[in-house]
């Protein structure tokens, strides 16, 4: 492989320990929403973007742009959170091929209610754990890497 631009000790370093973070949080995440709210964090995300619209509505293709999903992946996850009545599919108003997924006033409240958990476990595995110097260090270098890996916001990111 002549011309592999290969990575200096210092960046493999940072590279396993990105790769590390990225393999085992969100499986620290998904444990105490599962022990504390029954739900997956990806059940969580898809209550949470939905608790964040105008209307608590979102077009089944818009939610699973925002959520990095398949549709197919979406429409079984909703299909579990409208069986525990979070979650109802309506008709899209101005599309009849199209789908919304509405959160119900019991997913608002479940959002709600499971907000404040999550929030403290984010704290104590990830914000807690820097400082404020590295904190804003660590916003910057993500923004960096969304912008590479994301240009079109199609998670819809913070600005």
């Amino acid at each position: 492989m002549d011309g592999a631009r290969w990575l200096t000790a210092e960046q493999l370093r940072a590279w396993i320990r990105l790769e590390a973070v990225v393999e085992l949080l969100p499986a620290v995440l998904d444990s105490q929403l599962q022990r504390d709210a029954q739900l997956t964090h990806f059940e969580y995300i898809v209550l949470a973007k939905l608790s964040e619209t105008d209307g608590r509505v979102l077009r089944m293709t818009a939610l699973a742009a925002t959520t990095n999903s398949t549709l197919p992946r979406l429409s079984h996850v909703v299909s579990r959170l409208e069986a525990r009545g979070f979650v109802e599919r309506l008709p899209c108003p101005g599309d009849r091929r199209a789908t919304n997924a509405h959160l119900t006033d019991a997913g608002f409240e479940k959002v709600v209610a499971t907000a404040p958990g999550h929030v403290e476990n984010v704290r104590e595995h990830v914000i807690d754990a820097l400082t404020p110097e590295q904190v804003a260090q660590l916003d910057t270098i993500m923004e960096t890497l969304l912008e590479r890996i994301d240009p079109e916001n199609s998670l819809r990111r913070l600005p």
